[in-house]
């Protein structure tokens, strides 16, 4: 059966991707489902695995969970693209979404974690979300975000240590 690469797959690329889908399925509908429209959760789960049949041969055997969710990050981020129609002269010149606004943030309930999550900026929330709600941490935080295992081991102090102290101030008025 050949890919959409013009590569003739192979039984043992079945077998693997086959074990891909049984052993990580789940976990990429829940991601996507926390951060959009439940409806939408299985379709976005199925395209990142059609990115992972079509890519085959760059996933990192050693590191699938996490070339998984950095490109279900891609999809998503083309995903809520596609769905945004605003005309140009209504485009903001800065800033970015309101709490109301990202479906990330409003799968919380505690309106207080939503507004601090909100005010560490969208980099140290992904992290933090990426740890907390899909237990990554160390070498598959790194391969999530493309950087190194200690870059994402400071980046990940970094983003606690933002989300504390915006907690703190939220918590003193």
């Amino acid at each position: 059966m050949p890919d959409g690469t013009g590569s003739p797959a192979t039984s043992d690329d079945l077998a693997w991707f086959t074990e891909v889908v049984r052993e990580h399925s789940t976990a990429l509908v829940r991601y996507f489902a926390r951060r959009g429209p439940r409806q939408d959760a299985e379709d976005l789960a199925a395209d990142v695995f059609a990115t992972a049949w079509r890519r085959r041969a760059a996933v990192p055997r050693e590191a699938v969970l996490p070339w998984l969710y950095r490109t279900a990050g891609f999809t998503l981020a083309n995903h809520r693209r596609k769905h945004v129609d605003l005309p140009v002269d209504e485009v903001p010149e800065s800033g970015g979404p309101r709490i109301r606004e990202d479906p990330e943030l409003s799968a919380l309930f505690d309106a207080e974690l939503r507004g601090a999550l909100h005010s560490v900026g969208e980099r140290d929330r992904r992290i933090l979300l990426l740890h907390a709600w899909e237990g990554l941490d160390g070498a598959e935080l790194a391969e999530v975000l493309g950087i190194s295992r200690s870059g994402a081991d400071a980046a990940l102090s970094r983003a606690r240590k933002r989300l504390r102290e915006a907690w703190g101030e939220r918590m003193s008025f």
